[in-house]
């Protein structure tokens, strides 16, 4: 599944060039969505967008009178082709824009596109998001607050995104052992002084995978149609039963909330 820096990625790729551009068409040749692609999409053409903005995994294209939220999903990928590209059978939602159309590709159909003329701080996709990890507002003092009371393992708290939005699998276990954390502690164990290396730790992950294009598993391409290379550079993530690229000790893999965590058993304390 796109994660936050896949999500950022595709974000600043089509940023410059759709930003106070007219949407000249908007083209649903498959409703059925996660959510069915409400009437109103149509209604899009004519509006300028004005900024396009990310919350979590959600892209947020501020137009005219409301705002589009975009959802790229399992398997969804955002392109901006030229016009005349002939469609693929995955290819579900087009926003034209003069010589060139934002594509939604998504096979799978878990992705979203959405519209609303409400405040976006109220909308029931949005509303219930913890904090960004980007921002200035995750800090040590704060994820420390966040781990109070937690006795669920910290690799299962990042991925929480009513606590800390965006993080995703292979994100949390490559901060996790930057930070040399055992992916398997309780979160309301950690220090301060732990809190303040994992904080270091996510930006640090989050920004070197934002500069690799994100991180290409299946089915995720930037913009421009190019694949993601972070996974390439991965300290753990995918790589159980090689050695640690730090150590020598050899990388473990093991399951928690049905979701394969890797890690250094020397490292990661």
């Amino acid at each position: 599944m796109p994660e936050l820096p896949e999500v950022e990625v595709t974000r600043l790729g089509i940023e410059a060039y759709v930003t106070g551009r007219v949407i000249e068409g908007a083209v649903a040749r498959e409703r059925r969505l996660r959510w069915p692609v409400p009437a109103a999409f149509e209604a899009l053409a004519g509006r300028v967008v004005r900024a396009v903005r990310r919350r979590g995994k959600y892209l947020l294209f501020e137009c005219d009178g409301g705002h589009l939220l975009l959802h790229l999903g399992m398997s969804g990928s955002l392109r901006l082709l030229p016009c005349d590209t002939p469609p693929g059978k995955h290819d579900h939602i087009d926003l034209v824009f003069g010589d060139r159309v934002l594509r939604l590709r998504d096979p799978r159909r878990f992705g979203a596109v959405l519209w609303t003329e409400a405040p976006l701080a109220t909308h029931p996709l949005l509303a219930h998001l913890g904090v960004e990890p980007l921002s200035r507002t995750l800090t040590a003092a704060r994820l420390h607050e966040i781990t109070r009371g937690h006795r669920m393992a910290i690799k299962q708290l990042l991925m929480d995104g009513r606590r800390i939005v965006g993080v995703g699998n292979i994100y949390a276990c490559e901060s996790l052992f930057v930070a040399g954390i055992d992916p398997r502690t309780p979160a309301q164990r950690l220090s301060r002084a732990r809190c303040e290396r994992l904080v270091i730790a996510i930006k640090q992950t989050l920004r070197k995978a934002i500069r690799a294009g994100g991180a290409s598993l299946r089915d995720f391409v930037r913009s421009d149609g190019e694949p993601g290379h972070f996974q390439l550079r991965a300290w753990v993530y995918g790589r159980a039963g090689l050695p640690c690229r730090r150590c020598g000790a050899q990388v473990r893999r093991i399951v928690q909330g049905q979701r394969a965590t890797f890690h250094c058993p020397r490292c990661q304390r």
